[in-house]
């Protein structure tokens, strides 16, 4: 059998929790994710908990923060006037916005008071430990 290494091709079942069991995400009702190893596709955690891996191997993957979406960082959270986001918004919609170099970014409302609105551009993972239940599918 094939292991997995940098460069292959990699098909595989996964639930995703949190800490607390909360499931997040998960392929067993779809397609397992495939992915080719080695190339950033995936939170290097991910791809390096899959080395040395064999089709059949059943495996934990528990990601800290700095192998996963990253820390939660204070300086990716602002105030916002209410007057320059939508009218009706509220607490926990995800909208897209604009940094300062132009680019488009995703953000979600975290607050309102007092007619502004504190919004958090950390991607909605960030900051938290991540456990992977995996299956190997296939290795090519």
């Amino acid at each position: 059998m094939s292991k997995i290494e940098n460069g292959k091709s990699v098909k595989l079942h996964y639930t995703g929790k949190f800490e607390n069991e909360e499931v997040f995400d998960s392929s067993l009702e779809r397609e397992p994710l495939e992915f080719t190893v080695g190339t950033g596709q995936l939170i290097p955690g991910f791809e390096n908990g899959v080395i040395g891996l064999e089709v059949g191997d059943k495996k934990t993957l528990e990601i800290e923060p700095t192998e996963g979406y990253g820390e939660l960082r204070n300086d990716l959270i602002q105030e916002v006037s209410l007057t320059q986001l939508p009218e009706g918004v509220s607490v926990g919609d995800r909208l897209e916005g604009v940094a300062e170099n132009g680019m488009p970014i995703a953000v979600v409302v975290r607050e309102i008071s007092d007619g502004v609105a504190l919004v958090d551009a950390n991607h909605p993972l960030a900051g938290r430990k991540l456990i992977f239940e995996i299956e190997i599918v296939e290795v090519a």
